[in-house]
């Protein structure tokens, strides 16, 4: 049983990494873990955040260097890049900046916070993001696949790190699709590539593995498909395979949403993959799972893993996890210890005025959203003047609507409260989600604008009114619709 456990002001010193996805977060020479770049806000980042292991630290080093342009001391701002240590060094390659795909090369020597660019040999990657990349011993890096702009890459390199060259392996017999966003770790002396987005779109749930990386094995490079029993994860990309003991642990990351295909789904799921029993199996977990999430990173820190960072779709988080083993000090923290949220906002605390009496406004300040219904868009109109809602009710009683309406409303009501996520069609979605905002506003108007965070209440804050600010259904996620159906049955009940 492992446990998760967001993390407390007792864990580290120093500062925090600000809010990111899209970043690369390895262990360095043992004691550093050091992140680099990513992307937050439409923002692409530069700067290095290093988490010092021993004295639980974190700091940004006064890095030096210098590059290929004048005044250049390390590489430019991107997200999306590869990042892989050897010995004190870690090496970057490729990202993206804004639509631009990268292809330089760069290597920082954690001894001395130096960055070089690199000048190398041999057969030249393109540049590409989404690439994934994985140390060979201690010397050699692999890199697979990517996106250039154009196509997605079924390329294999092998950089030697001593001499800097790029060597295409070049492979025989059947190959994996193209992609990108996938995971590529080496274990013992083979390359073990997982999922990713493939030529056309499509989000894949396959497990390669190739051979002949290893020199003294002598052997013909070459993949093979694996498919392995027990509980395999669902098809995905943007998610992180972390190596810890006999295991890798896979977690999170986003597929397609199926039936709404339109939206993705994110996941916070943790699938092991066991090297011994070579088979997939979930891994029993308890406590409060991280918010879902893509384009985060994982490090395995002794026996713990640490999560940060990601992107779900909307936001983009600076929240950091442990997952730890039964046994470990932390495993029963309470999770009022956690750390407040790292976000770039700042909560103003502000003295309640009288001359906000109305009721809806005062809904609106205690969900954390705009004080004023023209500005933020969002109307509550009645069931009799939302035309959606009314086709919606005429085609379950298959009459046309009374004067009052009322056995038309309870109908439609009878019918989301009887019905799964599943067979909620698209065309409800709009209906469903205003009159889930009608009857948050009439039961908070009903109690004369008491409190929700009150025991009194069944719907006890802001969490569990999170759809109540969205604008249109059309923000709504697949993953969404669960949780809204379940919080909208709730409240037509009451």
């Amino acid at each position: 049983m492992y446990h998760w456990i967001q993390a407390s002001p007792s864990d580290f010193s120093g500062t925090l990494p600000q809010p990111r996805s899209g970043h690369t977060a390895v262990i360095v020479g043992k004691s550093k873990l050091v992140v680099f770049g990513g992307l937050v806000d439409k923002k692409f980042l530069s700067e290095i955040t290093v988490y010092d292991l021993e004295n639980k630290l974190w700091f940004k080093p006064e890095c030096s260097g210098s590059g290929s342009d004048d005044g250049q001391v390390g590489p430019s701002a991107r997200a999306f890049h590869v990042a892989v240590s050897i010995d004190c060094n870690m090496f970057i390659f490729g990202g993206r900046f804004s639509n631009k795909r990268l292809g330089d090369f760069w290597v920082l020597d954690t001894e001395i916070w130096q960055w070089s660019e690199l000048t190398s040999l041999g057969d030249l990657p393109s540049p590409r993001d989404f690439a994934a990349a994985s140390s060979i011993g201690n010397r050699k890096i692999v890199m697979h696949g990517g996106w250039d702009g154009k196509k997605w890459l079924s390329d294999i390199y092998v950089l030697d790190t001593m001499s800097l060259e790029w060597m295409e392996l070049a492979v025989t017999g059947t190959l994996p699709p193209p992609r990108c966003g996938h995971t590529a770790t080496m274990v013992e002396k083979r390359l073990l590539v997982y999922g990713g987005r493939g030529g056309g779109g499509p989000i894949m749930g396959d497990l390669w593995a190739l051979k002949g990386l290893i020199e003294e094995e002598n052997e013909t490079p070459g993949w093979t498909q694996l498919k392995l029993p027990g509980q395999a994860p669902s098809p995905r990309c943007g998610h992180t395979v972390t190596s810890g003991g006999h295991y890798l642990l896979l977690f999170g990351g986003h597929g397609t949403g199926g039936w709404l295909s339109r939206y993705d789904i994110y996941y916070n799921d943790c699938i092991v993959l066991d090297r011994v029993s070579a088979q997939w199996r979930r891994l029993p977990t308890s406590g409060d799972p991280p918010p879902a999430r893509a384009y985060h990173s994982i490090t395995c820190v002794g026996s713990r893993y640490l999560l940060f960072g990601g992107f779900d779709g909307k936001s983009t988080f600076g929240d950091l996890w442990w997952l730890v083993p039964e046994g470990d000090p932390i495993a029963k923290r309470s999770p009022l210890e956690a750390l407040p949220p790292n976000r770039d906002d700042s909560v103003h605390s502000r003295k309640e005025s009288q001359s906000e009496g109305s009721a809806i406004l005062e809904l609106q300040k205690r969900l954390e959203i705009s004080a004023s219904v023209s500005s933020s868009g969002l109307q509550i109109v009645d069931e009799l003047e939302d035309r959606e809602f009314l086709e919606l009710a005429s085609g379950l009683i298959g009459d046309e609507v009374s004067n009052n309406g009322q056995k038309e409303i309870q109908a439609v009501r009878d019918h989301w409260r009887k019905s799964a996520p599943s067979s909620v069609k698209l065309k409800e979605l709009g209906p469903l989600l205003r009159d889930y905002q009608r009857l948050i506003t009439r039961h908070y108007l009903a109690n004369g604008g008491a409190d929700l965070t009150s025991t009194e209440s069944h719907f006890p804050g802001k969490d569990s009114h999170r759809f109540y600010h969205i604008k249109s259904a059309s923000k709504l996620r697949m993953d969404d619709i669960p949780k809204l159906l379940e919080e909208y049955k709730q409240l037509s009940s009451d």
